[in-house]
């Protein structure tokens, strides 16, 4: 087993997430599919209480990045909307891994809900096959009229079922609502649609997580993954990777990382004395015992939780700080108003350049907020009691 140490790994691994620099992928439009394809994916979350979580994820590693700049890549059918352990992006390259999914949901052996309404979901095909892409609300009863299979509830069920068993996929989104078509008008040509044998499936989940993170354990891996196969799969290559030289086990935690040999061999990441406000649904704080045994951040999202149970606040940004998260601030956003209200700031962790710090955070605060159309950042309570000055300080010179 390679030894490598904490600081080693967490620079390995933010980096391997584009965390480290300033533009790791670029900007623009080609930057945003670059960092796709490195991620594997970003996850979609319907919570705007700031930037949707796919939006956020993708700005913190491109400069420039919009929300435009996704829609191009779905309507020039590089990326597409699917399912990785949650609802998201994926870069178009990765459709085939996306229908061991959907054939389960077709044949019954997996359920999206426990009844399908066939008749329906033929009628809805039908539909979309003659007139084009269409949304649920293409669907919707007039009001105070009842039209049967056209009333949106059962409307609703049976596109999500189509569409996650892979008859229909999002051609786009009209705002946040989804455009569903044909998968078979969607799909680029050339895409390869032959289903992966368990052994590729494995291959990709190990490439996958490998890419995005640098190292990985087995359970990180198969992060969310039902049954035993795809465990054994993964086993067999790990073991096979360990056996012919391509893959290292590292660490100094027991964590049961592995890795591409080669990856040891490059100089340790440089950080910037920088502050990054993630998402939520980051990909580098998803998983929670990663978070804990690379970190020691204990990250949970709390909107969830019910209030009288919160900690830290309904829907808290974990703060990375160089190569350490640091803290956790609850925010939300005014876009009315144009004002952008940090809750609640909670430092958690020693620092020793405070001022470099204060300044970087305000400057982070007020970079999210333009991002989520405000032009103020007010800072409503900050914990430690030992912070306050200096980084109101700090937004206000930032401002």
């Amino acid at each position: 087993m390679a030894t490598t140490t904490s600081n080693q790994l967490r620079r390995i691994a933010l980096d391997a997430q584009g965390l480290t620099r300033s533009a790791p992928f670029g900007r623009g439009i080609d930057a945003t599919h670059r960092a796709l394809e490195q991620l594997g994916y970003v996850q979609i979350d319907t919570i705007s209480i700031v930037a949707r979580a796919h939006h956020h994820t993708l700005w913190n590693r491109v400069p420039n990045y919009k929300p435009a700049h996704l829609d191009h890549l779905v309507r020039e059918r590089r990326a597409f909307e699917y399912w990785f352990h949650a609802a998201a992006y994926l870069p178009m390259r990765d459709f085939r891994f996306a229908l061991p999914r959907m054939h389960a949901l077709k044949s019954g052996e997996r359920h999206w809900f426990k009844t399908k309404d066939h008749k329906l979901m033929k009628a809805i095909l039908d539909r979309i096959r003659d007139e084009g892409p269409l949304m649920a609300r293409n669907f919707e009863s007039p009001k105070g009229r009842k039209q049967g299979w056209w009333d949106w509830k059962p409307s609703k069920r049976a596109l999500e079922q189509l569409y996650m068993q892979g008859d229909l996929m999002i051609s786009g989104r009209d705002g946040f609502q989804k455009v569903y078509d044909l998968t078979q008008r969607v799909l680029p040509p050339g895409i390869d649609t032959t289903p992966p044998t368990i052994d590729e499936f494995a291959a990709y989940l190990l490439d996958t997580a490998l890419r995005a993170h640098g190292f990985a354990s087995p359970k990180e891996i198969t992060y969310l993954r039902r049954g035993t196969a795809i465990r054994k799969a993964l086993r067999a290559r790990l073991d096979a990777g360990v056996s012919d030289g391509t893959l290292v086990a590292i660490g100094d935690n027991g964590a049961g990382y592995y890795a591409r040999t080669e990856l040891l061999d490059r100089a340790t990441p440089r950080t910037l004395p920088r502050v990054r406000l993630l998402s939520p649904f980051d990909n580098a704080v998803i998983q929670r015992d990663r978070n804990v045994a690379l970190h020691e951040y204990d990250y949970q999202i709390e909107c969830y939780v019910p209030a009288p149970k919160r900690r830290f606040g309904y829907f808290c940004l974990p703060i990375l700080y160089r190569d350490r998260f640091v803290g956790r601030v609850d925010c939300k956003a005014h876009r009315r108003l144009r004002r952008f209200d940090l809750l609640h700031l909670h430092v958690e962790r020693d620092i020793h350049d405070r001022d470099l710090f204060a300044a970087a955070f305000a400057g982070a605060a007020v970079e999210f907020a333009a991002f989520n159309d405000c032009d103020a950042v007010n800072a409503v309570k900050i914990s430690p009691p030992g912070w306050d000055r200096e980084v109101r300080k700090a937004l206000r010179a930032g401002v």
